[in-house]
């Protein structure tokens, strides 16, 4: 089993930026697709962001697009999650997740999940 670690959630300004990291340990063969997710109060948990093993496909839900870069390092099996631009509708906690093969956006598709941190866009 892979264990995930997010960080870099926190409070800020509409406009602002935020950087959420996502180290992964044990199992890190698990982890040939790694996405982030939110869920808000109320609302079920939803698909944000994904990359490919090699970083050469990434994937976007629409409302983030042009806002959210993900990336990774894979030397530091790390996931990065560059949000820009966050609006007071991006607030939610944030996850990070991990799987190994095909699968779609849906949350049952990933198998390894972090614990969350949680963002807050204040306005």
């Amino acid at each position: 089993q892979v264990q995930l670690v997010e960080s870099g959630g926190g409070l800020v300004q509409a406009g602002g930026s935020l950087r959420l990291s996502c180290v992964a340990s044990g199992r890190t063969f698990s982890t040939s697709v790694m996405g982030w997710f939110r869920q808000a109060p109320g609302k079920e948990r939803e698909f944000v962001a994904a990359i490919s093993w090699s970083g050469g496909s990434a994937y976007y839900e629409d409302s983030v697009k042009g806002r959210f870069t993900i990336s990774r390092d894979n030397a530091k099996n790390t996931a990065y999650l560059q949000m820009n631009s966050l609006k007071p509708e991006d607030t939610a906690v944030y996850y990070c997740a991990a799987r190994r093969g095909y699968g779609s956006t849906l949350p049952a598709d990933f198998n390894s999940w972090g614990q969350g941190t949680q963002v807050t866009v204040s306005s």
